[in-house]
């Protein structure tokens, strides 16, 4: 299909505005829906599908059931009650169904009296005395109208938006469709590859997906694993492997400053530091240390799970580009964890000689002002901060390294703008990029099939297993009893506070509430209290005293959740933990375990557990394996929790489930480099089909 396909007129490129019925304002409302060509309208595939494709007898009806059927009006009246009502009782000689609706006027009342025949489709629902629908379509049947037609395939349902129903997408798709068949629809993958995946074509998956016939699975359908729709999300999926493999090519095209370096200053800081490093932090550090030594970008992602040692690395990673004679930026999502690593990397290279400079938008304007002119002229060699690193008045000397902390929660132009800040006459700066989310191969393969990947898979001597248990907060006052123990014997706490709402103002609230209360039921100890709220210079102040052992008991929002090493806290109790992802519980966890002591976590919960709750904290109680828990949030929850997918531009999929699809991805990997050696012509348009000018994003 590589040839003759590929060059005919198609519907691929035709705008929604060629169709009869789009106008300038139905185009702007079909824009919402991302709907600007005839392709688009094509690959708007339908969220569910109804089956009108038969006539049901009353008696066969069901509650809960949705349905076509045709009867004869036996009695029509307006009743009045809280709200005025018309009901028409239905039958067919099987049974009876009562048609209710409660907007009406003159006219459709005249149009549902008494003998009157109708066809109606609509859900059936249990009424007071029999079944009923609310609301249901339905026409006239003439007298001499016996038997008319039913529909002859499933009926799509679509995701609309104000202003486009239902009937206009079913009539714009049916146009859609006639131009597909009239003019075809370019098929760019190769013959063999649809052979060896056994895929259908693109123009027989799209006329199935929205004209399924009578006897199609609903259930397949539905469950988004029927061939036709597979064709689709492996297309997809293709087109984002490519993408990701072409920007790694044309990255590694770019120039970039290799850092071969003495090592003098890596050796130094390494002879200061109070432990040595473990297998798996040498391994990754040289597997770094050869890529900033080549002359093209660096691009690597560095995984370990919480407490593995990452900013050892990435102190080692920033050493190697200023003993080079270029600055390193560091550059982390929230204010707290840009303070931790501002705080580590200062204190473990102030010795060195190295001047770390600290921007953020809490900065002073004279502050920030200095800062800038530090930065600009080259005196400080180090940057860490949080978004405002990227702002347009920071200008860099000479950057030569961009380090990102916990990448997925940067949309895609703020991580973009602080790479364009290093590009120059010396070339693109290197990147380095860290999570503490461990990503599941499957899910790495997908997501970042531009960057080379290292696993820090070993924690350092001395962590400590931590033991996890489930209690029901009818147990609080045990709770609190445990912790002021743990704290009499020497040991320090952490209290977590979460809401349902989205909203820090009441989050803490509930924080300043809850450290109220601990402190009037355990008035020997020191309580402290942190929340997202509190300006960085109110937090800073409660964390060193924390550290310092001063507080006994933290009381704290989700901030806490990186980002801070206090080895002598012991026990974390995390309240309603049946609002937060797997992932994140496993981040706030790994706040406790740091030190030689055993260490505990109580999930305390609210209410009744669901069944999916109870499933998801016994992975949990059962597991501290970063890895382990990350595939199972990926079971459980899908990829958009770990990946931050609502941000990352590169990973909004039309129609391929990255959980769903998983099974597709090794096949995925295979067809693309099948493409890349034998079909490279159809890369590009692949690309364009699926992602279009989000493509760029990709090199972030």
């Amino acid at each position: 299909m590589s040839g003759p396909e590929s060059t005919t007129p198609s519907a691929d490129s035709v705008p929604v505005t060629a169709l009869k019925g789009v106008g300038p304002t139905m185009a702007e409302r079909l824009s919402r829906l991302e709907i600007l060509t005839v392709q688009d309208l094509l690959f708007h595939l339908p969220l569910r599908y109804q089956d009108r494709t038969r006539v049901v007898p009353l008696g066969a009806l069901r509650a809960g059931m949705a349905a076509t059927v045709q009867g004869e009006v036996q009695y029509s009246e307006i009743k009045f009650g809280r709200r005025r009502m018309l009901l028409c009782t239905l039958s067919d000689g099987t049974g009876i169904l009562v048609l209710r609706f409660f907007h009406f006027g003159g006219a459709q009342k005249a149009a549902l009296t008494k003998g009157r025949r109708l066809r109606c489709f609509g859900e059936v629902r249990q009424g007071v005395n029999t079944l009923e629908m609310v609301h249901p379509e339905y026409r006239s049947l003439e007298p001499s109208d016996e038997a008319p037609p039913v529909e002859p395939y499933l009926t799509p349902v679509y995701r609309t938006t104000e202003g486009v129903h239902q009937q206009t997408l079913r009539s714009l798709v049916t146009q859609a469709l006639s131009l597909m068949e009239r003019d075809g629809i370019r098929e760019w993958l190769p013959e063999e590859v649809r052979l060896e995946f056994d895929l259908p074509s693109l123009r027989e998956a799209l006329r199935f997906l929205h004209r399924p016939p009578p006897d199609a699975s609903l259930e397949r359908l539905e469950a988004g694993d029927h061939p036709a729709r597979r064709r689709l999300a492996f297309e997809e999926l293709l087109a984002h492997h490519l993408s990701l493999r072409k920007l790694r090519a044309t990255m590694q095209r770019h120039p970039a400053p290799p850092f071969d370096g003495d090592g003098d200053l890596r050796q130094r800081f390494l002879s200061r530091l109070p432990f040595s490093l473990t297998a798996a932090q040498r391994r990754v550090a040289e597997e770094i240390g050869r890529d900033l030594a080549r002359p093209h970008p660096m691009q690597r992602l560095v995984q370990g799970d919480v407490g593995s040692g990452k900013t050892v690395v990435a102190v080692l990673a920033a050493l190697q580009a200023v003993e080079n004679g270029f600055q390193a930026a560091v550059m982390a999502p929230t204010e707290l964890l840009a303070e931790q690593h501002y705080a580590n990397f200062r204190q473990w290279l102030t010795p060195l000689g190295l001047e770390v400079a600290w921007l953020s938008g809490q900065l002073k304007p004279a502050e920030r002002k200095e800062v800038l002119v530090r930065l600009a002229d080259g005196s400080a060699r180090l940057a860490v901060g949080t978004h405002a690193l990227f702002q347009e008045a920071v200008r860099f000397h000479r950057l030569g390294l961009v380090i990102i902390d916990e990448q997925h929660r940067f949309g895609v132009h703020q991580r973009l703008a602080l790479r364009e800040k290093g590009s120059g006459e010396d070339g693109h700066p290197h990147q380095l990029i860290m999570t503490a989310t461990p990503i599941p191969r499957t899910l790495a393969m997908t997501a970042y099939a531009d960057l080379d990947v290292s696993v820090i898979d070993e924690l350092p001597p001395g962590r400590t297993p931590v033991t996890t248990v489930v209690v029901p907060d009818s147990r609080r006052e045990e709770v609190i009893e445990r912790v002021g123990r743990a704290c009499r014997e020497g040991r320090q706490a952490y209290w977590v506070c979460t809401l349902v709402e989205e909203s820090e103002v009441l989050t803490a609230q509930a924080a300043e509430d809850t450290a109220a209360l601990l402190a009037g039921k355990l008035p020997d100890l020191t309580v402290g209290l942190i929340h997202g709220r509190m300006k960085p210079q109110e937090r800073e102040p409660v964390m060193r005293a924390f550290k310092a052992g001063e507080i006994d008991l933290l009381v704290a929002t989700t901030v806490i959740e990186v980002g801070v090493d206090v080895p002598n806290a012991s026990l974390m109790i995390i309240e309603n933990p049946e609002r937060l992802g797997l992932a994140q519980l496993h981040q706030l966890r790994g706040r406790v375990g740091r030190g030689s002591h055993e260490s505990s976590c109580v999930l305390m919960y609210h209410g009744a557990l669901s069944e999916a709750a109870h499933q998801r904290l016994a992975v949990l109680r059962e597991s501290c394996d970063g890895f382990v828990i990350a595939q199972r949030d990926l079971e459980l929850r899908g990829p958009g929790e770990l990946l931050g997918t609502r941000q990352t531009g590169m990973l909004r999929f039309r129609i391929a489930d990255l959980q769903r699809d998983r099974g597709l991805l090794a096949g995925v990997a295979r067809a693309a480099a099948r493409i890349l050696a034998d079909h490279p012509r159809h890369v590009a348009p692949l690309v364009e089909r699926w992602i279009g000018e989000r493509s760029q994003y990709g090199g972030v």
